[in-house]
C-alpha cells in the first residue's frame, strides 16, 4: 500500500468534501465528504453497499479522486477493511450532527471504503 503525501493528507484534512469516479472514468463522480484517520483516507456510503458508487468501487477497485483543484488516481479498498478505532469520532468531528447518517447505521458502516494513493507507473 502507497501512502499520502503529508501535502496530500493536508489537503484532504482540510477540505470538506471530493468527487470519487470507481472505474476508468466515463461515468459521473460522486461529491462525499471523507476524513483521514492515521494517515488514511476513509469514506462511507450512507445508504451502505447498495449505494451505486459503493457498488461501483467495490467491482472496480480503483478510480480517482478529485478534491481542491487535484486529482488523484486511487485503490479502492472495500474488502476485508478493518477501519480504524477512531473513524467514527474523525467523521464527527469533522461533519458534526451531519456525520450521524454515517457513524450510526450499520449500513454505512457496512459500506466503508479506504482510498489509497495509486502507485506511481512505473517508466
Amino acid at each position: 500500500m502507497t501512502t499520502w503525501a503529508p501535502e496530500d493528507q493536508t489537503l484532504l484534512s482540510e477540505t470538506y468534501s471530493l468527487v470519487l469516479t470507481a472505474g476508468d472514468g466515463d461515468r459521473p463522480g460522486v461529491e462525499i465528504g471523507m476524513v483521514v484517520v492515521d494517515g488514511e483516507l476513509y469514506v462511507r456510503a450512507y445508504r451502505g453497499v447498495r449505494a451505486r458508487w459503493y457498488r461501483a468501487a467495490r467491482e472496480h477497485g480503483h478510480g480517482t479522486i478529485q478534491v481542491g483543484g487535484v486529482t488523484r488516481d486511487v485503490l479502492l479498498t472495500t474488502r476485508d477493511l478493518e477501519p480504524p478505532a477512531g473513524l467514527d469520532a474523525a467523521f464527527r468531528g469533522k461533519y458534526g450532527p451531519v456525520a450521524d447518517a454515517l457513524v450510526a447505521r450499520p449500513e454505512a458502516h457496512a459500506a466503508t471504503i479506504r482510498i489509497d494513493p495509486a502507485p506511481a507507473p512505473t517508466p
